[in-house]
């Protein structure tokens, strides 16, 4: 994917490119939520923001920020990652002479992008954001990530399957964008029928 597809300032370019180097550092590893995770939620950000109608550069910059303190989270030294980095967002942007009210459109998108916890989003970026950070956990790519979080953490096959009840086939009626809402559509079809596959071999189908 090419961001000149979606974004044709220079301007812009910059300030996003530089804004990926900025974050690339707060990845020690990759994993659930490492830096692979992050660009994969920048690219459905770009497509369901062009189809929204979005500012995509409040949208670029909201994404690649959006995990920054996950690994703090992780090491118990933060709470809340999308507070601190909402935080860490400000501070950086600030650094650059980014504008206020931008700063603050990508700082609520980044404090409002976890379903389970923080404010409402309120704006369509902060909309977008917290949907493309689901859809990351649904489809092929949402199957990987469930057993790639279980192999880190010591979960069964049985503990991972529960997470898909709880949690994951939940997500398609989360959306807010009619767009995410498509896309959501094709991710859910495939995951279902894995589990389904899934069960049938656990009970024995050859």
């Amino acid at each position: 994917m090419k961001l000149t597809d979606f974004i044709s300032d220079p301007r812009s370019i910059k300030l996003i490119g530089r804004t990926r180097e900025y974050v690339r550092h707060f990845f020690e590893r990759d994993g659930t939520h490492g830096f692979s995770h992050v660009e994969r939620v920048f690219n459905l950000c770009l497509h369901i923001g062009k189809e929204e109608g979005a500012d995509l550069e409040v949208l670029a910059l909201a994404s690649l920020l959006h995990d920054v303190a996950r690994p703090l989270e992780s090491s118990g030294k933060v709470e809340d990652h999308a507070v601190e980095g909402a935080r860490i967002a400000r501070h950086f942007l600030r650094s650059l002479g980014y504008p206020e009210e931008k700063v603050e459109a990508v700082a609520h998108a980044i404090e409002a992008h976890r379903f389970s916890r923080g404010p409402e989003p309120e704006t369509l970026e902060a909309k977008i954001l917290s949907d493309a950070d689901k859809l990351d956990a649904i489809g092929a790519i949402g199957v990987a990530r469930v057993f790639m979080y279980s192999g880190e953490h010591g979960r069964s096959i049985e503990d991972s399957l529960r997470h898909f009840e709880e949690k994951i086939l939940k997500l398609k009626g989360l959306m807010y964008t009619k767009t995410a809402r498509g896309i959501a559509d094709g991710r859910h079809r495939f995951t279902v029928e894995f589990i389904e596959r899934i069960m049938r071999e656990i009970e024995g189908e050859i």
